[in-house]
């Protein structure tokens, strides 16, 4: 691990941005809390109104679709295993696998999503994490996530 890294407990936004390569709108992490190295963390993200899925999903009911989430866990897992990489970034994180997805509550501009990531595996360059979305302490969704890191 990055011994550099092994200390570091927050990534604010401009972190975020040098570990991701994705960008406004796909960017759907503010910020990484609560880092331990790639054993865990806590995303941040706060959901507003002027995203553009809003317009579509659902106009005068806007909820903030299932499939962002499970994004938005894998990004936030994306941070943790990038940062803990002592070698130079790489190129590209792929999912593996998305497995025992739940949506349990709907989430709506306003709320601040918290996803709560913990590391299940690792082998080599490859993650597997369970990913617990949270709004105000209550479970919005959860699922497991696997990804590879590659420099192509």
């Amino acid at each position: 691990m990055n011994e550099a890294v092994k200390m570091l407990e927050a990534a604010d936004i401009a972190l975020v941005l040098k570990m991701l390569p994705h960008r406004y709108p796909f960017l759907l992490v503010d910020r990484v809390i609560d880092i331990r190295g790639d054993d865990h963390g806590i995303g941040i993200k706060n959901v507003t109104i002027n995203e553009p899925h809003f317009q579509g999903h659902f106009p005068g009911n806007p909820v903030f679709p299932g499939v962002l989430m499970i994004e938005g866990m894998a990004q936030t897992a994306g941070v943790l295993c990038i940062l803990s990489i002592a070698t130079p970034q790489p190129k590209s994180v792929f999912f593996l696998t998305i497995d025992k997805a739940k949506f349990r509550k709907p989430v709506r501009p306003g709320d601040t999503i918290e996803y709560h990531m913990t590391k299940i595996a690792q082998r080599k360059t490859m993650w597997w994490f369970r990913g617990v979305a949270k709004v105000a302490g209550q479970i919005v969704a959860e699922a497991e996530l696997g990804a590879m890191i590659s420099d192509t």
